[in-house]
This record gives structure tokens, sequence and C-alpha cells, in this order.
């Protein structure tokens, strides 16, 4: 059973999805997404090929949604598990941009093919969902409990920062990525300096819908979509 995801949130369908994926992504290296990959990495785990339509129906796109959305419950997880009590708020959001890179780290290259897949024709809408779901999951942990205008401006900004230090990440060979930590840490302080573009929203955040509604909803479809 993966190591990603907590003895709670197990059911069988994960547990079959994550010895699938726990055992192709050494294929995502060399095949990238592919169906072999997954049927590869199926056989390996003393699985079928038949099982990979069982746990991802629609291929590739519910492997790669799955992987990153599992990412996402393990920064969860490594953020309460941390403890949050103490910190600054600036000092929470990098703690989770960190944890969410970590919780990849050992599979940078089959991120760099996840990315390159998200890119292609018809993905482009699972790449934005996807990326709201992690900036989501951060402040959440946070507990942030925004109403206003201010719940699209820290989403939108986060996923600035996010974007641009995963792309950072990506090409780092520094010790320990200490390197991408500090970008990351020159990237939340950029964002701290930019009261023009939480202003603009504001005087928007009239003619946008309620965001806790808006978040509930999504929250609550999350399980079935990626």
């Amino acid at each position: 059973m993966s190591t990603d995801r907590t003895t709670s949130q197990v059911n069988p369908m994960d547990t079959l999805r994550d010895r699938i994926l726990d055992a192709a992504l050494p294929n995502v290296l060399f095949d990238g997404w592919t169906r072999r990959s997954l049927t590869d990495g199926a056989r390996s785990a003393g699985l079928v090929a038949e099982d990979v339509d069982i746990a991802f129906p629609a291929g590739v796109r519910d492997a790669v949604g799955y992987w990153l959305a599992r990412a996402d419950t393990r920064m969860a997880a490594d953020m309460e598990a941390h403890g949050l009590d103490g910190l600054k708020i600036r000092e929470k959001v990098a703690l989770g941009v960190r944890l969410r890179l970590e919780a990849v780290e050992p599979h940078k290259e089959a991120v760099r093919r996840a990315l390159s897949f998200l890119a292609l024709p018809g993905n482009t809408g699972m790449a934005a969902r996807s990326l709201y779901r992690t900036v989501d999951t951060i402040w959440w942990t946070c507990g942030d409990t925004s109403t206003d205008y201010n719940f699209y401006s820290k989403r939108g900004l986060l996923a600035a920062v996010f974007s641009s230090t995963l792309l950072y990440w990506l090409d780092d060979t520094s010790e320990g990525h200490g390197e991408t930590w500090a970008f990351l840490d020159r990237r939340i302080g950029d964002v701290m300096k930019v009261p023009k573009v939480t202003a603009r929203l504001k005087s928007l955040g009239e003619y946008l819908p309620n965001p806790r509604r808006f978040s509930r909803a999504w929250r609550a479809a999350r399980g079935s979509s990626v």
C-alpha cells in the first residue's frame, strides 16, 4: 500500500490504484504517461492489464489526475503533522508549497512528463483544476476563512507562486533544493508587496459569487473529478 495515504483515507479501489501507480512510476521515466507504463506497472505489481481499466477507466487522464490528487492529500496530512500553530501565514503557505513538491520529489521526471501531458490540447481544463485543487488545499489547511475578494486573490496569487516555484524546482540541482526554497521565499515576499492587485480585486468583489458556496461545491466534487 502506498505511503502517500493515511489508513483512514484508503479504500480498496485506492489501494489498487496505488499499487499500479507506485509500480508504474519508474516506467514513466522512459515511456512517459502512457497506457504501456500503466500496464507494465500492473504486471510488475502482480496484477493484470485489465486491472488498469478497473482502476483508471479514463486511462492515462485518470492516472495522472489521481497521482496529483494523491500528492495534495499527502501534503495536507504532512502540513497538519508538522504543526502550524505559531507560524506566520506566509510561513504556513511556504511550508505547504515545499511539502507539496517534496511529496513528488522521488519522481521529478514523472512530474515533468505530467506537465507535458497536461499541456496537450484537451487537457488544459484538467491542468487548471489540478492547480486550483493544490492551492485551495494549501489555504484550507492553513485555516483560511476568507469569504470576500480575498478568497480569490489568495488562490490566484498562490497559483502564480506555486507554478513558478514548480518550474524552478524541476531544474534545480542544488543540495536539498536549497535554491528552490530561497526562490520560493522571494516569490512570497514579492506577493506581499502587491497591494494594488488585491485593491483591484476588491473593487470587483461585489460581482463575484459567494466563495464559500463555490468552494464547498468544489471540494464536494473533488473525489469524483480531477
